[in-house]
């Protein structure tokens, strides 16, 4: 991506700066990691077994942990290195528990840990086509993040995603450490949520996501094993759950601050529920679309 500056009506290229390090790539995503990953820092250079992972994050979303690498060099096997260290995560569950005690104080999760969500990010200013090729699988657990810098303090993030066309990445794994990690980490998928729909359900369903997704070219969805998610920016704004014969919503604000003039909301929260935000909605209607449909929008311009 080539980035301009608009000065007296003339277009400048604003000029590439690379990264000096690794340590100063490092750096800059371990002090801004909320912000560009939406995850909470616990270690940097954790050593486990033969292992030296950059930096240990966690998702307090779902729960799990997140193990980041940064890379000034092109020279790398992403697939590879990636399954390692999902592999020594897996096989060292115990240290990864204490360091996120260590660090956190907080010994309530202590047996609630979703290592089936866990992943690794690759962050560098530049990826090779192999690379990129590499992560064309639709279950891989593995992602690349480029992060480039630019004269003037400008800082350029743009994650790379599969082609939508993408394999199982298990027609491929050779090895038993790639074989292990395959068996305890899942990549969740939007089959998984609606292959038990009712037609009536997968409808609602399909109009109300492309409803959500004009709303702005940033929005994007993401799945996990509970719910899908529509972000921006790292920003949830709406969750849903699909069920048989019923679609479950829930939208990303605390109580007071969603105008619903139909009162159409379930207040959740001081219970416990699956999705993120205080205001629960339960579509079973197209016509109650168009109305939920403000709801979101209202919602995402408070977030996002």
């Amino acid at each position: 991506m080539t980035l301009y500056k608009e000065e007296e009506g003339s277009l400048n290229i604003v000029k590439n700066i690379p990264f000096e390090s690794e340590g100063e790539l490092q750096k800059l995503c371990e002090e801004n990691l909320e912000e560009l990953f939406n995850l909470k820092f616990i270690a940097s250079e954790f050593s486990v077994e033969n292992f030296r992972i950059d930096t240990l994050a966690f998702d307090e979303e779902l729960k799990c942990f997140v193990i980041i690498e940064y890379k000034n060099t092109r020279s790398f096997s992403v697939i590879d290195q990636g399954y390692a260290y999902l592999s020594t995560m897996l096989n060292n569950k115990s240290d990864f528990i204490l360091k996120f005690i260590e660090k956190t104080g907080n010994i309530a999760l202590k047996d609630k840990f979703d290592w089936s969500q866990s992943r690794v990010y690759f962050v560098a200013p530049r990826f090779t086509d192999y690379q990129r090729e590499s992560i064309n699988f639709k279950d891989l657990p593995i992602y690349l993040h480029r992060i480039r810098k630019y004269a003037g303090g400008l800082i350029d993030v743009d994650s790379i995603k599969p082609k939508k066309s993408s394999a199982s990445i298990n027609t491929i794994l050779p090895s038993e450490e790639q074989n292990k990690v395959k068996r305890e980490i899942r990549i969740y998928t939007e089959e998984d949520h609606v292959k038990n729909v009712s037609d009536k359900i997968l409808d609602l369903y399909n109009e109300l996501k492309q409803a959500i997704l004009d709303i702005d070219d940033n929005i994007e969805t993401r799945y996990t094993k509970i719910y899908i998610a529509f972000d921006s920016n790292n920003k949830t704004f709406c969750t849903m759950n699909l069920r048989s014969s019923r679609l479950k919503m829930w939208l990303n604000l605390n109580i007071g601050q969603l105008e619903d003039p139909k009162d159409m909301h379930r207040d959740v929260s001081k219970i416990g529920h699956w999705g993120l935000g205080d205001y629960e909605f339960e579509i079973k209607e197209k016509e109650e679309l168009y109305y939920v449909i403000d709801l979101i929008k209202q919602t995402y311009r408070v977030i996002v």
